[in-house]
């Protein structure tokens, strides 16, 4: 037998030391026990202080494990908060503690459910500074005032129902239109600090119409630069933000990468600003949802110095003195569930979105003698050769729906086939119904509709 010394492969390894528990709560690595919190669905940990998820080896990398009765050995950090520390759901909810009790939230709302419990993912704004309650917040208001004139009061109303009802919902956005440097976006700074600046989002029109939509969980909503969207998708922003901007739905479904699906509350604040009010925004003449202010302000109107003037003052408590103002002012006759007034702005946008075929299509709607059901067979035999070469145009099949509704026409679908089309003549239609009509009589007055249409005038 040789003499010479086994392969080091073959040595076996020393035994790695034991590793002492503690007990739940003890501070190791700069993490606590009560730092984290079991997510079950996705079997990962939310860090608390960030609200990340955390994998169970990073939270055994940094908690130690745990004695507890009726085990022969210590388990593992992970396992210990699995059985004591677990949420079944996050969600986002303004006004409610970081954990909430005996509770879940479903599509239409909390429903109770004993032992349950949710994470909750808002987090409250730090209160003003103790002084900011003598400090004088006047210089804001009155930039708010110069820029907005007589729309000025109901902004400021608005954006302090957001301070100080951040778990309520505003019926309507705010629009906020003017030239280019008139401060608006000065208008709006101190905002951030008085509702929290994880609760206040900005995204483009482009980021609204797209899949991911985590900037809802927000007290305020900014979308800016509300334009070039091609006239079509400005028919598609405005239906896509109906959802948005108004409750019901009380509760909003949100997709963000890399995170499961999850409920929030519909209390986000929309706020629109815009350089453009010919080619901004659509509004249809029956809107209810958008309160529009335009400012008559220039760059020029401001004086040297105004606005370093204003932001020094934001830097020296301005910000808290805002903050105090909104969180204290009085609401009491100011009703956020209310439709908005129609101020002049509104109804320039209004004109501004009407197109030419928008009359032509109410033309032949009133030859028609304004039927009760119609379809586009119907409105070619009484409009003019151009309007009618527009219809069968295929690049505007997207457009024509919008065309009735500003005429008072919404489609209809046929109840029973998989494609919601009606077969008139052999043909399958759309069928555009006056919307006034309840849902049942809109699919009577479709199912008479003929081939040919009525006399007409």
């Amino acid at each position: 037998m040789s003499s010479k010394a086994p392969h080091a492969a073959l040595v076996a390894p020393p035994k790695p030391k034991p590793v002492r528990a503690r007990k739940p709560g003890a501070n190791t690595n700069g993490a606590q026990f009560d730092e984290f919190w079991a997510y079950l669905p996705d079997h990962k940990y939310i860090y608390v202080p960030t609200a990340e998820l955390w994998p169970a080896a990073s939270v055994d990398s940094r908690l130690p494990p745990v004695d507890v009765p009726m085990h022969a050995k210590p388990i593992l950090a992970s396992k210990y908060l699995d059985q004591t520390r677990a949420v079944q759901q996050m969600v986002w909810a303004p006004g409610e503690p970081t954990v909430i009790e005996n509770r879940l939230m479903a599509d239409g709302g909390w429903i109770p459910h004993t032992g349950a419990r949710s994470f909750n993912l808002y987090r409250a704004p730090l209160p003003p500074l103790p002084t900011a309650a003598g400090m004088d917040a006047s210089p804001w208001v009155r930039h708010v005032e110069y820029v907005f004139g007589a729309e000025a009061d109901h902004i400021i109303k608005w954006l302090a129902h957001r301070v100080q009802l951040p778990h309520e919902k505003v019926n309507h956005a705010l629009v906020l239109g003017g030239a280019q440097g008139v401060g608006k976006d000065t208008l709006l700074e101190p905002l951030k600090q008085a509702i929290g600046a994880s609760n206040f989002a900005e995204v483009s029109p482009q980021q609204v119409l797209g899949r991911f939509n985590g900037f809802l969980k927000s007290v305020i909503l900014r979308i800016s630069e509300a334009r070039d969207l091609g006239e079509a998708d400005r028919f598609s922003f405005y239906d896509h933000m109906k959802a948005y901007t108004a409750a019901p739905p009380d509760v909003l479904r949100v997709d963000e990468k890399y995170l499961r699906a999850h409920s929030i509350l519909n209390v986000t604040g929309i706020i629109i600003t815009t350089n453009h009010k010919s080619d901004g925004i659509y509004l249809p003449a029956d809107d209810r949802r958008h309160f529009v202010a335009w400012s008559p302000r220039t760059k020029e109107d401001f004086p040297p110095g105004y606005w370093p003037g204003i932001y020094k003052w934001f830097a020296q408590g301005g910000r808290d003195a805002v903050a105090h103002y909104l969180g204290s002012l009085d609401l009491s006759g100011w009703d956020a569930k209310a439709p908005p007034a129609k101020t002049q702005a509104f109804w320039e946008i209004v004109d501004a979105s009407r197109a030419s075929e928008d009359a032509e299509l109410a033309d032949a709607l009133d030859k028609l003698g304004r039927p009760e059901a119609v379809t586009l067979d119907w409105i070619t035999t009484k409009a003019p050769m151009e309007f009618r070469d527009w219809l069968r145009d295929r690049r505007n099949r997207r457009k024509i729906p919008h065309r009735f509704e500003e005429c008072g026409y919404v489609p209809v679908r046929e109840p029973h086939g998989k494609d919601g089309l009606w077969v008139i003549g052999g043909r399958r239609q759309t069928v555009y119904a006056r919307k006034e009509l309840v849902l049942r009589d809109q699919i009577a007055c479709a199912a008479k509709v003929t081939p040919s249409p009525p006399p007409g005038k």
